[in-house]
């Protein structure tokens, strides 16, 4: 399997509310099915963005060790992975993964449009 479609597995999400102190929550989240994988916050918007960075930074960090991420299920077909990573400021590390130049886009890193379209030619 190639980065592109290791990025674009989906992994089960576990998500709970945890209280603090009383009247005060945390939202917590976690893959569960990769190592280390989890994030919590009070704004689960917060939450879920530091969660999916984690997942990526994951999922790189075992590639570039020769390690094969876990696969408990086939790739999303409709997945961009690049785009996701460019949102989140990991576009560059991706796409150097991904063994490419890219076109840029204004900040460096590909349009969605363009990300797959490379994504998809690897």
């Amino acid at each position: 399997m190639d980065l592109h479609e290791l990025l674009s597995i989906p992994y089960l999400l576990e998500a709970e509310a945890v209280e603090t102190e009383p009247g005060r929550w945390l939202v917590r989240l976690t893959y569960p099915e990769l190592p280390g994988c989890s994030a919590e916050g009070a704004v689960v918007e917060e939450a879920l963005r530091d969660l999916e960075r984690r997942r990526i930074e994951t999922i790189l960090g075992l590639v570039e060790a020769g390690t094969t991420p876990p696969i408990p299920r086939q790739p999303l077909a409709s997945a961009d992975p690049l785009w996701t990573a460019r949102d989140l400021g990991l576009s560059a590390r991706v796409a150097a993964l991904l063994g490419g130049a890219t076109e840029q886009a204004g900040d460096g890193a590909p349009s969605k449009g363009e990300a797959h379209a490379l994504t998809r030619r690897q």
